[in-house]
């Protein structure tokens, strides 16, 4: 399983409002270029997302379904992403003083994708955990700073 760690500078609440916000879906998983909830409010379990994969000139779309949450806590998400299968992710919020450690967990669950895993593929899934976690922590940083904005404004 490929799991990973990101430390980010703000706490588990502004890190949960960033994941359950489906229109911000697009901007931190890697490889979705947009994002849209399907049905149910996002991130109750059941509910999910259609997304966009662009490579080059060409998109494709799948859909992200909530396996499971805590609320502030815990998010579990099966992405479908047509023939290739699914995946099973999992996200875990862990206060760290006043800051958050979010744990990330991935495997392939269906398809060809799961009889195919191997450790050149666990490797891939290590490297997009480090773009992704780190794009998590980007998306974060610049919701805290546009509440501050507003906050300064008020």
């Amino acid at each position: 399983m490929a799991v990973r760690h990101q430390l980010i500078r703000h706490a588990p609440a502004t890190v949960w409002s960033v994941l359950a916000d489906p229109s911000l879906y697009g901007e931190w998983v890697v490889g979705t270029s947009r994002s849209e909830p399907l049905d149910g409010p996002w991130p109750e379990v059941g509910s999910r997302l259609r997304y966009t994969v662009r490579l080059g000139p060409s998109s494709a779309e799948g859909t992200t379904t909530v396996r499971h949450q805590e609320l502030g806590r815990e998010l579990e998400l099966e992405a479908a992403f047509g023939e290739l299968g699914t995946a099973r992710i999992f996200l875990q919020l862990r206060p760290w003083g006043e800051e958050t450690l979010v744990i990330c967990d991935e495997h392939p669950l269906r398809g060809p994708a799961r009889r195919l895993h191997t450790a050149l593929s666990e490797a891939a899934l290590q490297l997009r955990h480090r773009s992704m976690l780190a794009r998590l922590a980007e998306v974060v940083d610049h919701r805290r700073e546009r509440e501050r904005g507003t906050a300064g404004r008020a």
